[in-house]
């Protein structure tokens, strides 16, 4: 099972006037397992940034100058995320930027709901906690997952923070350490952990006895048991 944990920071919040990306980052999970690849690209989106904007993710214009635009990295893009399940915060905002620089590039292209199944991790949370905060600093403190290396957002952080809120959140293990950083667009596998095995001949668990004294209690209670049960107790059957 391959999910990829996605998140795009843009020049504005309404596509509609048309607003554009100029972050995404995505982290991979296979059989719901931090693999350390990720796909992380700065884009140049050819006109202003809203200053509500730029006081969220703190990018400048003059930052992305020499970013290279959105068409120049589809392809790559387009190739780490198809076929894979998509978890996304609010997937209708991200979703709705993606594909508008997809038809912004081709009229014709598929967009994203074609190329990946999508789950929206906002809708799942507040499924899960009717009536509560669910942002993804909420769910941060609701799971206790560390979020304290974040003081702007970023794509690429915020998809590693969600990664673990997702696990937490569907009842799976966070904590694997498979993150690693290996430049702009990593695509190495990650190292398995070693396997630790005990040594030959090791004892397990001990086993701690009762005492003759607990023992005597043991026995009093179920003769109590007994007297109250007509002689049914089910310890004494074993």
């Amino acid at each position: 099972m391959r999910q990829v944990v996605l998140d795009t920071e843009t020049t504005g919040l309404e596509v509609s006037q048309g607003h554009r990306i100029i972050e995404i980052g995505c982290v991979e999970l296979i059989n719901r397992r931090l693999t350390g690849r990720h796909f992380h690209k700065y884009v140049q989106p050819e006109r202003d940034i809203d200053a509500g904007a730029l006081a969220v993710h703190g990018i400048t214009p003059e930052f992305l100058a020499d970013k290279p635009t959105f068409d120049r990295i589809a392809e790559d893009f387009i190739a780490f995320i198809e076929g894979a399940e998509l978890i996304i915060h609010n997937a209708p905002f991200d979703v709705g930027f993606i594909d508008s620089e997809l038809r912004r590039m081709d009229a014709g292209h598929p967009l994203t709901g074609a190329l990946c199944t999508i789950t929206d991790s906002l809708v799942m949370a507040r499924t899960r906690h009717p009536g509560q905060r669910n942002s993804l600093d909420a769910l941060c403190q609701r799971y206790d997952v560390d979020n304290a290396s974040r003081t702007l957002h970023g794509a690429l952080l915020d998809a590693e923070i969600l990664a673990d809120v997702f696990l937490a959140m569907t009842g799976g293990q966070t904590s694997l350490g498979l993150h690693e950083s290996d430049g702009d667009q990593g695509t190495s596998g990650g190292a398995v952990p070693e396997i630790r095995r005990l040594p030959a001949g090791r004892r397990g668990v001990p086993v701690i006895l009762a005492t003759e004294q607990e023992a005597q209690r043991h026995e009093a209670r179920l003769d109590a048991i007994a007297a109250e049960s007509g002689g049914k107790v089910v310890w004494r059957d074993q």
